[in-house]
């Protein structure tokens, strides 16, 4: 199961232009009022009916088709209006000055309901592209993973994207089910490569490494060659660890976890919550300098019995935050949600999440849950 928000993108994202832009939307409206001001004081000897004309072509620009036709209904008004004031009806010139601003309106929300159309459907076209690298990147979770029952979700904090750097993957291998939650540093294209890398390496290296940290230094060591490649920013190179953990559940009643820099993950069992954490730390993939050792620790072995619950979560959950700043309760909220299977149990952790941070996240979010079902 997942989840994504999708949004019309905002043009320019820069601050400046930011401005820039909503100073070009206020110009069509200036530009009315100064014709206020010429045509009620003594500057209405300056012939002003040109500049009321140009008012919805300037608002066809920077504004829809909504605001193409409000500029176009404010200059009309105030055309009336200053005609009436002036008393100006009886001239040849305020007839002219309506026929030229009523056709330049209609030219106008033509081709701005027009311009509209064609970049709706761009994006629509961007979205399934994205959504298609999703499914790439991302593979659905299925519900049933051998013993397990299982759920994902991925929520991208970013408006308009669908996905980013978090990353996660479940599969079944002669080893047992192993499974891999992870979340890179940074954002933008870096991250994706970042994430598709370490996944490529975890899908690979799952099936034929008997060691679960050996899972792990293979991901480490995909992430170094991405890392290192001439096509890489710089900048990416030097920010691009990844926060990962691996776990894999084997026929014996347990749960095996090798944690790199990672949320610890939840496990609920008869009703009560418990974080993971690991008993020896280690720093994330990309950092490998600052391990203790050559190889990516042990393994560290939980119980985990029919009926257990296991939430692998990234740290855009629990640092969602509040009007009061207060940050998301997940062990609360993950103790809390009763019955259903993985898939209803993530929707209501969802939707409890978007209820806490007002539908706003500060950073991505992926949840993977499992349940040993025998």
């Amino acid at each position: 199961m997942r989840s994504d928000i999708r949004s019309s993108v905002l043009p320019l994202a820069d601050g400046r232009h930011r401005v820039l832009w909503v100073l070009a939307q206020c110009l069509p409206f200036a530009i009315a009022v100064l014709v206020v001001v010429i045509e009620l004081t003594p500057l209405h000897v300056v012939y002003s009916g040109p500049l009321l004309t140009a008012t919805p072509a300037l608002a066809a620009v920077t504004m829809g088709p909504r605001g193409t036709i409000a500029a176009a209904l404010f200059a009309l008004v105030i055309s009336v209006i200053t005609a009436t004031y002036n008393q100006a009806w009886h001239t040849q010139q305020v007839y002219t000055n309506l026929l030229a601003l009523v056709l330049v309106s209609a030219a106008s929300i033509t081709s701005s309901s027009a311009a509209r159309t064609r970049s709706e459907n761009e994006l629509n076209q961007i979205r399934r592209i994205a959504a298609a690298a999703q499914e790439v990147v991302l593979r659905p979770v299925p519900a049933r993973v051998g013993p397990l029952r299982a759920g994902s979700m991925y929520v991208a904090a970013e408006t308009g994207a669908q996905i980013g750097g978090d990353l996660y993957e479940a599969v079944q291998t002669r080893f047992g089910v192993r499974l891999i939650i992870g979340d890179v540093r940074g954002k933008g294209l870096p991250a994706v490569r970042a994430a598709a890398a370490v996944l490529g390496a975890f899908r690979e290296a799952a099936h034929y490494q008997e060691d679960l940290p050996a899972v792990m230094d293979h991901c480490a060591a995909a992430l170094e060659r991405e890392r290192l490649s001439p096509d890489v920013d710089p900048d990416a190179r030097v920010e691009g660890f990844v926060t990962a953990l691996v776990a894999q559940v084997p026929q014996e009643p347990v749960v095996e976890i090798v944690n790199r820099g990672h949320p610890p993950p939840l496990m609920l069992h008869r009703g009560r919550v418990e974080a993971l954490a690991p008993g020896c730390p280690l720093p994330p993939l990309g950092l490998d300098e600052l391990l203790p050792e050559p190889s990516g620790g042990k393994a560290e072995s939980y119980p985990f019995v029919r009926g257990d619950r296991l939430l692998l979560h990234t740290d855009g959950v629990v640092e969602a935050r509040n009007g009061d700043d207060d940050f998301f309760p997940l062990p609360d909220a993950f103790a809390a949600v009763r019955g259903g299977t993985p898939g209803e149990y993530l929707d209501e952790l969802h939707r409890g999440l978007m209820r806490h941070s007002a539908g706003s996240l500060a950073d991505d979010v992926a949840m993977l849950i499992i349940e040993r079902a025998e």
